[in-house]
């Protein structure tokens, strides 16, 4: 009888162990992330369903207003425009630009849209929201080696693609008013998706003003609000914070920063609550707009810009 018991006991043992290695079918074992920072953010593997077949409209066609917001995406000499009230419901978008693969993202617990190339090694990936999160942003599988990836540290967390990087692509985060008169030529994601969403409802109502977060993060600062929207950058494995409300302060079209030697311009548009950052030869450096609070958290190190 107690041989028996004890081989009940390491069986159980054995199973939590296994349990807690996986989570949603994903094998997270070895994973370069805490396991026990990685939350169930509810939906199962897919429930959050990614464009695969993306449609688009011309200008002429778009029905959306001036003060939509967008996320931007201009690569090899195409512009196109994602509404982040479609983004809201699907997270990711896998695209091409003149035929090079592109996954276009959105967190919007994080508030952080980022496009990434989805060609590594030579291989396309393709990408699907797994329902999982860390520091409250999603965690994004690639269906070919279901290896997680994580969002706002660019890089896989688990499985075969453990440790390999994604390369970001500039993106805007901006109105579609300002988007659409600097590209007049671009075209808009349709919400002709194939999925029967309400893209006119805001799923998160009122949780950009809200001081609250959903899920738990490893690391928070009081200095800003949580929701506060900044520019991160990130220069030599060095990571900057462009807050909204510091650049705000400047009577200036354009504001002059020095971080890693490097001499950067800061463009900031009140109106259209919107920023890019240019290097020296007026070059724009891919950032990431998001909330303070998931900056902060992925990057606590980080230098903050102050005017």
């Amino acid at each position: 009888m107690k041989n028996i018991l004890s081989t009940l006991i390491l069986f159980f043992a054995i199973v939590c162990q296994v349990n807690a290695q996986t989570k949603k079918g994903f094998d997270l074992s070895g994973a370069t992330i805490p396991i026990v920072e990685i939350k169930d953010g509810g939906p199962p593997r897919d429930g959050i369903p990614s464009i695969d077949a993306p449609k688009f409209l011309s200008v002429s066609q778009a029905g959306i207003a001036e003060q939509d917001r967008i996320l931007g995406v201009y690569h090899n000499g195409i512009a196109k425009a994602y509404p982040i009230n479609i983004l809201n419901f699907h997270e990711i978008v896998n695209d091409f630009f003149e035929g090079h693969p592109v996954v276009v993202t959105y967190c919007p617990l994080c508030g952080s849209g980022i496009a990434f190339d989805a060609e590594i090694n030579g291989e396309r990936k393709t990408f699907g929201v797994s329902g999982l999160l860390y520091n409250s942003d999603v965690l994004l599988y690639d269906r070919e080696t279901e290896s997680l990836w994580s969002q706002l540290k660019k890089e896989s967390v688990s499985g075969e693609m453990k440790g390999r990087s994604l390369v970001k692509i500039a993106t805007a985060n901006t109105t579609w008013g300002k988007w659409k008169e600097n590209h007049p030529e671009t075209l808009i994601l349709s919400e002709e998706t194939g999925f029967g969403r309400d893209y006119s409802r805001n799923p998160y109502p009122g949780y950009a003003q809200s001081a609250k977060i959903y899920f738990e993060v490893a690391e928070m600062d009081d200095s800003y609000h949580p929701k506060e929207m900044v520019v991160g950058l990130e220069i030599n494995g060095m990571h900057k914070a462009y807050p909204f409300s510091e650049l705000a302060k400047s009577d200036e079209p354009e504001i002059e920063d020095v971080f890693q030697d490097q001499k950067l311009s800061i463009r900031f548009d009140e109106d259209s609550q919107s920023a890019e950052i240019r290097d020296d030869e007026g070059n724009i450096i891919p950032t990431v707009m998001n909330f303070w609070f998931a900056w902060y958290a992925f990057y606590p190190e980080t230098d903050v810009f102050k005017f």
